[in-house]
């Protein structure tokens, strides 16, 4: 059987390459021939009033989308091709306000978030009026988020008027939200890795130094056994967004209850391994496997 891990040609670093090898690895033991095949290589576009797509590789049984190459996605599932995660719900995880459009469709448990109006430039006056409401709803110490971002990265904490007003002249161009600070997850946070509708294994990454918990500012992490109320959260969650297996993170409120902090259509597997001994891999190609088969009988 061949299949395809789809990744983006611009990220070229270790860290990455080495998943790729690993999911390639763990393909071979079941029986998959996995190809790498960078986005850049495969030209998609409309020619004569259809959409078409040129490549040199197998025709895959379904495809490993470990990119946001949203465009690429939706292509390729308008052509016919199955992939893993699927468009939307790449889509979703991408962009933070739309992550939480979906998990508060469905009513779970969420920091308190406001959606940043959309400007076409920054030379816009900063409104104090609306400033001022968002100290009302959301008090300080305040989270500011770009809805595009990974690793912790583009996610800052606001202690007061004049850091929110610089932060929000700075962000005014680009989507972004603000989310009430949750004093009893500071610098920590739980990380269930999801496939289907099953809990695999989950870690505690926690920073004392940083009110960030990810392990790309300095984190670490520690296996951990996580109560149901949690599980049962990073599951509706992950199916919230449409996603076939995720990383889902859950804020620690201040009565030990679970928040969703985020959903990650493309989570990491080599920490999560190299933490717990858990090899994630599996149990997603497990998951393609059989969903494969019943997507085919139905």
């Amino acid at each position: 059987m061949d299949a395809w891990l789809i990744y983006n040609s611009s990220l070229k670093s270790k860290k990455f390459s080495d998943i790729h090898k690993w999911y390639v690895k763990t393909a071979k033991e079941m029986g998959i021939t996995l190809h790498l095949v960078a986005n850049s290589t495969l030209n998609i576009g409309v020619v004569n009033n259809q959409l078409s797509l040129k490549h040199s590789y197998p025709e895959p049984a379904f495809v490993l989308f470990l990119d946001k190459d949203i465009h690429l996605a939706y292509q390729l599932e308008a052509l016919g091709f199955r992939l893993y995660n699927n468009a939307q719900a790449i889509e979703l995880c991408d962009d933070k306000v739309l992550m939480h459009q979906a998990i508060a469709r469905k009513g779970l448990k969420q920091p308190d978030t406001r959606f940043a109006p959309k400007f076409f430039h920054n030379d816009v006056d900063v409104d104090d009026y609306r400033l001022i409401e968002l100290e009302k709803t959301l008090g300080y110490p305040m989270i500011v988020k770009n809805s595009f971002g990974s690793f912790g990265q583009q996610v800052y904490l606001v202690k007061n008027h004049a850091e929110l007003k610089t932060r929000v002249k700075q962000l005014l161009d680009k989507p972004h939200l603000y989310q009430r600070y949750l004093p009893s997850s500071r610098g920590v946070d739980i990380r269930l890795q999801v496939v289907g509708e099953e809990v695999i294994t989950s870690v505690k990454r926690f920073n004392p130094h940083d009110f960030r918990a990810n392990v790309t500012n300095g984190g670490k992490m520690e296996g951990v056994d996580v109560s149901d109320d949690y599980k049962a959260l990073a599951i509706q969650a992950s199916l919230a967004v449409g996603a076939d297996f995720s990383g889902v993170d859950l804020l620690i409120g201040e009565g030990g209850e679970p928040l969703v902090c985020e959903v990650n259509s493309n989570a990491h597997i080599k920490n999560i391994y190299e933490c717990t001994g858990v090899d994630v891999s599996i149990d997603i190609f497990r998951y393609i496997l059989e969903n494969n088969k019943k997507e085919a009988t139905s």
